[in-house]
């Protein structure tokens, strides 16, 4: 497999990694097991309206973090940065 394809497969496979974490937390914690976590509460709010209101945005944006260095890592180890 040429180098651009394995960079190519490896960019695809943390995207989609990064989007299942997101999906996950975004749709399980705020729809799905909603009822359950609302058992829990967190300053006064139910954890589930929580992770709906507020958790979903903050995991996005550590994913994106999570993602930047992930991506800067590969660009390294290709040879395809910009340093």
């Amino acid at each position: 497999m040429s180098r651009s394809k394995e960079y190519w497969r490896r960019n695809i496979r943390y995207l989609m990694i990064l989007l299942l974490i997101w999906f996950l937390v975004s749709y399980g914690a705020g729809i799905i097991f909603v009822d359950q976590l609302n058992t829990i509460k967190i300053g006064g709010f139910p954890l589930g309206f929580w992770f709906a209101q507020q958790g979903a945005i903050y995991i996005f944006v550590i994913l994106i973090f999570v993602y930047v260095r992930l991506m800067n890592s590969l660009d390294v180890e290709f040879e395809v940065n910009e340093d």
